[in-house]
This record gives C-alpha cells, structure tokens and sequence, in this order.
C-alpha cells in the first residue's frame, strides 16, 4: 500500500505487526572512499546544503572517510569501496546502491554526474558474484528518479517507507522503490521547497524512535504523523540543528545513534538525554570536509541487509 495522507498513514500503520525475524538494522555497512574529491556543481543546484565558494581538502577528505570505516566497525563489519578520480564527489554510495534481503537495488539519480556511479561494476559484482543478490537495476529508466536510501528512509523490523518527494525522486520513483524493497506500506510525502533528501530531516532509530527536523516538511501534519507511529519517541530538531546535520543519522546496532561530530555538538543535553532513555548512545566521527559535499555520515553509509 502506497498513501499520501497522514490519517490513511496512521490507520494502515496501527494494523501492521513487526515482521516475523526481520533486522531493524544492517548486518553489514560500505562506503566508498573518496578520490580526487572535490564539488559537484551540477549537484550543488538543488542541494541547498552546499556552498560551491568553499575549497575543499582531498586528502582530508580521505583521512576523515577512513577514520568514519573505523569507527562504524564497532558496531558491524564494514568493507570499503576505492573511489573513482572520474566521480570526485561519489562519497554518498546509498543513494545509488541499497540492499534488501537477497537483493540489490540501483537507483537512477536525478543529476548525469552521479549516474555513472551506478555503472560501477565491482559494487554490481560484489552484490551478485559474492554475495549472490538478485539485482534490480532503476538505473536506466527514464521514467523516474530514485535516489535511494536518501529519498526513502525504511522502517526493516515493519517492511514500512517514508519518502520525501522532491526534485530527487517523484512518485514513480517511490512506487518502483515500493516494490524493490518488497514494502508493506510507504507513505509518500512533499518534502519542504528548500529540502533534496528525506535523510537530512528524518532518521529512523532502529525501527523504535526517530530524529525529525519538522521545517524540512512541507506539510506539518506529516511528521507529526510519523512521530506518533513511534510513540512519539521523537527527538525534534531545531533549523539550525538540521543544517548542522543532526537529521542524517544512522543506526547500525540497537543501540548507538552515528552522527557527524558537528551534528552531534548541536544537540542540547535534553536531546542526548532523550535519545539516551530510548536506549542511544551517540557515536561521532569528525566529516567536516565531506559535509562540504552537502551530506553527512548516512549519506555516507550503504547498508547491508
């Protein structure tokens, strides 16, 4: 079931049991390392996160990338990718690869810069050859954009989406991601004008709390919505702390909430004490100079399920 209404959301949601044995969170993470990094000008036109005057370090760039590898592998196994000097700016892989149990989806992203980051063949090869995931492949339609993880934040332990409409992906694009991830319900939603990827306002915690920055919604009936499915288990961002990042956060065990260093130093010790109670601890990892891309450390992080 796909809606668009917060009170269809509600009901189809409150009928829904856990999956039997489904993971809240990934067994296993990628990434890929950047090489030659440096920004995307073409990306840079809807992502207001941004700022095409800033110069950027690459070789910080790289130490920052390993350092987050390194500190992710306290809560799963991590394999990182090499970077590709002809995609400078490809440090955001879930956007373009994500995984369903025995399966690989690739999306078609918005911008021809980042589609060649989807004929990656050693990321295909990995999925099919060594793992031995079917693989669906959006990729070449032109029909649609999805963009993935960045669009369609899921719920795994409810086999539930939540996917923000923009410029990034459209209705078709939801629809097809619908049906790759094999869902149960998605719930699709406009996101704010000045907004490019639901995973800078939303992150959901291991299927039981989520971070919401409610500016990031065009319709404010919508995450009051999604906070109430939770129990309102919600931590709500300010506009600031949004900008800083505090959204794109990620779970890779049941029980610490990743996040930049510079998201993490905006919250105020009620959202860490919040986030505490609901069984998080925060783990940070310093991205300064990829956040200059106009994501953060989920953006980073390609789950494996």
């Amino acid at each position: 079931m796909i809606t668009t209404s917060p009170s269809e959301f509600q009901h189809a949601y409150a009928a829904l049991a856990p999956l039997p044995h489904a993971a809240a969170t990934a067994r296993a993470a990628y990434l890929v390392a950047p090489a030659d990094f440096s920004l995307a000008a073409a990306s840079a036109r809807d992502n207001r996160y941004m700022d095409m005057n800033l110069s950027v370090d690459p070789r910080l760039a790289l130490a920052q990338h390993a350092a987050l590898a390194q500190a992710l592998r306290a809560d799963c196994p991590v394999i990182t990718f090499p970077g590709d000097p002809a995609t400078p700016d490809a440090v955001f892989p879930n956007n373009v690869f994500a995984t369903a149990p025995g399966r690989l989806i690739v999306g078609r992203m918005r911008h021809a810069i980042r589609r060649r980051e989807a004929t990656r063949a050693d990321i295909r090869e990995f999925f099919g050859n060594v793992l031995g995931y079917d693989e669906i492949d959006l990729s070449g339609r032109d029909d649609l954009v999805a963009e993935l993880t960045g669009s369609l934040i899921i719920d795994r332990a409810r086999g539930v989406g939540y996917c923000g409409l923009s410029e990034r992906c459209d209705m078709a694009g939801a629809q097809a991601m619908h049906k790759a991830f094999g869902l149960r319900l998605t719930y699709c939603f406009e996101l704010a004008e000045t907004e490019y990827h639901t995973n800078v306002v939303l992150a959901l915690l291991a299927s039981r709390a989520v971070i919401i920055a409610a500016d990031g919604f065009r319709d404010p009936a919508v995450p009051q919505a999604i906070a109430r499915a939770y129990g309102d288990r919600a931590i709500w961002l300010s506009p600031a702390q949004k900008q800083a990042f505090a959204g794109n956060a990620i779970t890779l065990s049941g029980d610490r909430a990743w996040m930049s260093a510079r998201a993490a130093a905006s919250l105020t010790a009620g959202q860490i004490a919040a986030l505490s109670g609901h069984g998080f601890a925060i783990g940070a990892v310093d991205l300064g100079e990829i956040e200059k891309a106009g994501g953060s450390l989920r953006c980073c992080v390609g789950e494996i399920y």
